[in-house]
């Protein structure tokens, strides 16, 4: 029964009037939830990372022919005391780091927006290079196949004309299930594309808590295997 002096009109009126806010304000809030998923699912680590990633890359070490090292985690120093101390310190040369942590070859390996080798090559080489380093694959563990082809090939596109050297993931304890595949496949795409692979899945590395990221002694290791190995190739 509807209320007494209400019109008919305005009785049947009243629901459609409340359906049509309520599809306003579902469709705002799928817009608001598809705007965070866009950005990562957690905007300050992103933020963290990229500080990270901004504070590795001002640091310079050794000196000699330029050599580039793209990359992720691994390069920035995650989880060091002093992050200017990863891996590349290791290497000759004047060495300069673009990494960013948990990048990959993948488009879709880090939540924090476009920030894959591919993306991140070309302001890493403003500078020039007399040789590009790309470390990396552990954060691809997820990634499908089509996926990390797809980002290898654009990665070669724009490192183009530059002597380039891949080194590929470290069985890191908490992915090391993954790590055998993604191996092979970069190794494929390197032979590939004509470039040097190097890989790393039979060292012995020494890993932090997280079974993920090394520790100091881990990244020395790890970066004198990859200078002895650019050293074994004629690169450095």
């Amino acid at each position: 029964m509807r209320p007494r002096g209400e019109s008919v009109d305005v009785w049947v009126r009243r629901p459609v009037l409340v359906g049509a806010v309520l599809a306003v304000v579902l469709t705002a809030a799928l817009t608001v939830l598809v705007g965070v998923r866009a950005i990562g699912s957690d905007p300050s680590r992103c933020d963290r990372f990229a500080a990270d990633s901004r504070a590795r890359a001002a640091v310079v070490t050794g000196s000699g022919p330029r050599v580039v090292v793209v990359g992720d985690s691994w390069s920035v120093g995650l989880g060091l005391d002093e992050s200017a101390r990863s891996w590349p310190s290791r290497l000759p040369g004047a060495v300069h780091v673009a990494g960013f942590s948990g990048s990959g070859f993948g488009a879709r390996a880090s939540s924090c927006g476009a920030v894959s080798f591919a993306d991140r090559a070309p302001a890493a080489l403003r500078g020039g290079a007399d040789l590009v380093v790309v470390e990396g694959g552990l954060n691809d563990y997820d990634q499908p196949d089509a996926a990390v082809r797809s980002g290898f090939r654009q990665l070669m596109r724009q490192l183009r004309g530059y002597d380039v050297v891949v080194v590929g993931p470290a069985a890191a304890p908490s992915r090391a299930r993954a790590v055998p595949r993604v191996d092979a496949l970069l190794g494929r795409l390197a032979g590939r594309y004509d470039v040097p692979y190097l890989p790393t899945v039979g060292l012995e590395l020494t890993y932090l808590p997280d079974r993920l990221h090394l520790t100091q002694d881990g990244h020395d290791a790890f970066g004198d295997y990859v200078a002895d190995r650019l050293a074994a190739l004629g690169l450095v």
